[in-house]
């Protein structure tokens, strides 16, 4: 996670830690929401691209809040995508795609990120510090906000997909209870670490995971 890079420095390492992060989390935001809107768009919903938000523009998708808190805590939001499945005919169907498209965006992102890095050190000549702390920087934050997407609070991605599955089973009572108090419960988990005890360990293995796959080719 970007805290854990920035922690243990010097103030210098520090400011250097976050100019290397922004374009990651540019990248990450932008396209994150811009999957979810093009995925509601191949399920037939025209809202995100009617309103501009089916780009990879980040200035159509920052939240000032959650982009500083990605900068400062390793963990953040952008806006949301707006989505209506009114006129879908398969609500569940489309609702999960929706949902689960900007983690899984993010989760390319990781792969992709960390093909450029396995490239950079299998040729010398390609070989650049700066590109290569912009390209780790971009494989953790992409990580992160994958594994941090995938909590079932909230209005994370992962709490839409646990509602789109259980819902017709427990009725919309205890999902109401839950959106009422989800900006809290999420205030407290992250207060408390449980985020970063969760979502730590699974970006990591999503990373090993990435990174050992393209040792594979390029040992």
């Amino acid at each position: 996670m970007i805290s854990t890079l920035l922690n243990g420095g010097d103030l210098q390492s520090g400011l250097l830690g976050l100019l290397y992060s922004i374009p990651g989390i540019l990248i990450a935001l932008s396209f994150h929401e811009w999957a979810h809107a093009f995925a509601a768009y191949k399920c037939g919903d025209m809202t995100a691209r009617n309103l501009g938000r089916m780009t990879v523009n980040p200035f159509k998708h920052l939240d000032p809040v959650g982009f500083i808190m990605l900068l400062v805590a390793g963990f953040g939001w952008a806006k949301p995508v707006p989505v209506s499945f009114r006129n879908s005919k398969h609500i569940v169907r489309d609702s999960l795609i929706v949902s689960s498209a900007g983690i899984l965006m993010n989760i390319v992102l990781v792969f992709v990120f960390a093909g450029l890095l396995a490239l950079l050190y299998a040729v010398p000549s390609l070989y650049n510090d700066i590109a290569a702390n912009l390209i780790v920087y971009a494989i953790y934050i992409n990580a992160g906000l994958a594994a941090f997407n995938i909590l079932p609070i909230p209005p994370l991605d992962g709490y839409r997909l646990v509602e789109t599955l259980l819902i017709r089973k427990t009725g919309p009572q205890p999902f109401m209870f839950i959106e009422r108090y989800g900006s809290i419960i999420l205030v407290v988990v992250l207060v408390t670490g449980i985020v970063e005890r969760v979502v730590g360990p699974l970006s990591n293995l999503l990373v090993d995971g990435a990174l050992g796959f393209y040792n594979l080719f390029f040992s």
